[in-house]
């Protein structure tokens, strides 16, 4: 009887036992789950920190990278497409320049056979539609026949330049002039009829050649300009702004940068600039631009150069 009461309370007390650790963890548990945790965490911030910055690093140097390779690029291609002898410097921080839309060839005499079956008269021209329109730069022109294909049609408003071999040359007016009609001549006269106002170009030019620059309401000229590129400031980024200015010819060389209002923004957070045009190049047919923008943020840096041809043959 007595053993069986002894069993009877051991069972009891080994199932209020069960019953307390299905009920859940003691404090102490608790106390080392908090402990473990925050010792894995520790763990886990001091290895996974680095590489998180280093990502984020990484990214602000592509996006910089990308920012300063666009704007160098959209910058080349305006030079290479440049009338020739149209750029300007007048310091390392920024240069203009007159981007052509198109280009070709200019009938420079009469078409023997067709202009004297009609009787054409000399110049100005063009005459009529039966007789052809050479440009002879010698006098006065009011326009000409184009012989080559056209690779995008003029418009109205838009300049032709022809013999430009120096920049004063264009943005005083002497190599340019608007075209106030495009229209189509016999095919035995060329692909396309280019008219202007009276406008005696260069004398002595006799290249055949000319360009189209797009007339943009006026302001057809570029200029460059990295404004502000002072170095950083207290955030770690760049200082500056490169911009991309439009406007009307300016007779007299720049001596300075333009301001910047209504320009473009090309890039931003510009540490540093260095704009330098050679006009010869290495050669006396051809300039030479050479470029280098340094662009900062967040104290990441990125410094690209570059470099690009202009023809200076008219």
């Amino acid at each position: 009887m007595r053993n069986h009461r002894h069993r009877h309370r051991f069972r009891r007390h080994a199932a209020h036992r069960r019953n307390r650790r299905q009920g859940g963890f003691t404090l102490f548990e608790l106390v080392i789950v908090i402990v473990l945790t925050g010792i894995i965490a520790s763990s886990l911030v001091v290895f996974f920190t680095p590489a998180v910055k280093a990502y984020f690093d990484s990214r602000r140097r592509a996006e910089l990278t990308d920012s300063a390779d666009t704007a160098l690029r959209r910058m080349a291609r305006d030079i290479r497409l440049a009338v020739p002898n149209s750029i300007r410097s007048p310091n390392t921080q920024c240069f203009e320049l007159l981007p052509t839309l198109t280009g070709g060839r200019y009938r420079m005499g009469p078409h023997t056979a067709m202009d004297a079956a009609a009787s054409c008269p000399a110049e100005p021209n063009p005459a009529s539609a039966s007789c052809s329109a050479p440009l002879d730069t010698s006098q006065p022109s009011t326009g000409f026949d184009v012989l080559s294909p056209l690779s995008a049609v003029p418009s109205i408003g838009d300049l032709v330049v022809v013999g430009n071999q120096d920049a004063n040359e264009v943005y005083a007016g002497q190599s340019v002039a608007a075209i106030t009609g495009v229209t189509t001549p016999n095919a035995a006269f060329g692909t396309s009829r280019l008219s202007f106002g009276s406008q005696q170009f260069p004398v002595g030019y006799d290249g055949g050649r000319f360009s189209i620059v797009p007339g943009n309401g006026g302001a057809p000229a570029v200029f460059y300009i990295c404004a502000n590129a002072t170095g950083i400031d207290a955030n770690g980024n760049g200082t500056g702004t490169l911009f991309r200015l439009n406007r009307a010819l300016v007779p007299a060389f720049p001596t300075a940068c333009p301001a910047t209002g209504g320009a473009a923004v090309l890039a931003t957070n510009v540490r540093s600039c260095n704009l330098v045009y050679s006009p010869n190049g290495g050669t006396q047919q051809r300039g030479f631009v050479s470029m280098q923008i340094e662009l900062t943020r967040a104290f990441e840096t990125v410094s690209l150069s570059f470099g690009a041809h202009v023809d200076n043959v008219p």
